[in-house]
């Protein structure tokens, strides 16, 4: 490949936009449905809740491993192209599964995959943000990625509205995978070796991650921890009847189109400020979880407004955060460092909300509130990293 340049830089993160729009449109169309669906098939909301829990904390906890493995083996491509493959198959699988525990296999399947090749591919996109801009370059991607998160809600909507089934609804999804797989291909043969993307600097001298790393880690820890994951949300719809079964991925399609806007804004805004715009989003969206376990159909859309502000600034600053704090040759194993942390953290906060949930929805409000507010000063006392 020639000297580096932002436009190859751009076309690489756009082609990884569209693999990630694809894979979206495959497993949050699922993930819109998968509440509601264990439920049909005889699930308690702790097991919605716990599952949902378990899938992530394999999703995340995973990537310390597959992290550390795209660093010390340098095979980017190959865990990437394996971990799209688990990820994005096992979802049209939940069609045929007839247990809840079948479909809960299949759930932490998908999400195992992800744990393959998410270190990878953020730091093959690291490569390519520095020359756009690291906040903008996660931030555009992560754009791209939920504009895929609001499709395949709508597309599993329109399924159940026109044939009241969700085994087609599941089943209508392996076209977005196969071809989330063949853009994923193309990528891979126009840029073969994405480090070239990124201009070469002075390797620093150091085995430690910064302090400033670990601050951050913990804050995004506290929120983790906080976010009542969809599942429930859509668990607790349906079992209070806010909402038709059709119309509940509506509910999550309205979140990631938030998430899209806020990803870009909050990208932005990460380029110029750092680190403590993520404090602002925390404040923001702390206030969702009351709205949506206390509040009528009304304030329930008022909520998921906020929760996917919420969302959209952690998975564009949080990746962003990470690139500037490292040097290049570490990223994989920084990205799952962090994302192990973040992973048992979500878990953990999951499971407690799904058992809260059984017991008193002031109580589950209550923690999810209190938690995000807790990562504010973690936030504002982590330093704008410098640009590496």
């Amino acid at each position: 490949m020639s000297k580096p340049n932002s436009r190859a830089a751009l076309q690489f993160i756009v082609l990884l936009g569209v693999v990630s729009l694809l894979a979206d449109v495959t497993y949050e169309g699922a993930r819109s449905i998968t509440g509601p669906y264990l439920a049909i098939l005889g699930a308690s909301a702790a097991v919605v809740a716990t599952v949902s829990g378990l899938g992530e904390l394999i999703g995340y906890g995973l990537r310390l491993l597959f992290g550390y493995l795209s660093d010390r083996t340098g095979r980017y491509w190959t865990l990437t192209l394996i971990g799209y493959a688990v990820n994005v198959l096992a979802v049209p699988l939940l069609a045929l599964a007839g247990r809840w525990e079948i479909a809960a296999l299949l759930i932490v399947a998908e999400r195992f995959g992800k744990a393959i090749r998410t270190p990878a591919r953020d730091a093959m996109l690291s490569y390519a943000t520095r020359q756009v801009g690291r906040g903008w370059g996660f931030g555009l991607h992560e754009a791209m990625d939920q504009v895929g998160a609001l499709l395949g809600p709508l597309v599993v909507a329109g399924v159940l509205l026109a044939r009241k089934s969700y085994p087609a609804s599941f089943g209508i999804l392996l076209l977005p995978a196969l071809l989330a797989l063949a853009v994923l291909a193309t990528a891979r043969f126009l840029f073969p070796h994405p480090r070239e993307l990124e201009p070469t600097t002075p390797a620093l001298k150091t085995k430690a991650f910064p302090r400033s790393f670990w601050l951050y880690l913990v804050a995004v820890a506290l929120i983790a921890a906080s976010y009542a994951d969809f599942p429930l949300i859509a668990y607790h719809c349906k079992r209070t009847a806010l909402i038709g079964d059709a119309w509940i991925p509506t509910l999550y399609a309205l979140a990631m189109g938030v998430d899209a806007l806020a990803a870009l804004v909050f990208g932005r805004l990460f380029d110029r400020f750092g680190v403590r715009v993520l404090a602002t989003a925390a404040l923001v969206s702390s206030m969702f979880a009351p709205l949506v376990f206390l509040g009528k159909l009304p304030l329930v859309v008022v909520a998921m407004i906020l929760w996917g502000i919420g969302m959209g600034a952690q998975e564009s600053i949080m990746r962003a955060a990470v690139a500037v704090m490292v040097p290049r040759d570490r990223r994989g194993t920084a990205y799952g460092i962090f994302n192990t942390g973040y992973g048992l953290f979500w878990f953990l906060g999951s499971a407690l909300l799904g058992i809260l949930y059984g017991v008193s929805l002031v109580a589950v409000a209550a923690v999810s509130t209190g938690l995000q507010l807790a990562s504010i000063p973690l936030l504002l006392s982590v330093r704008k990293p410098e640009s590496r």
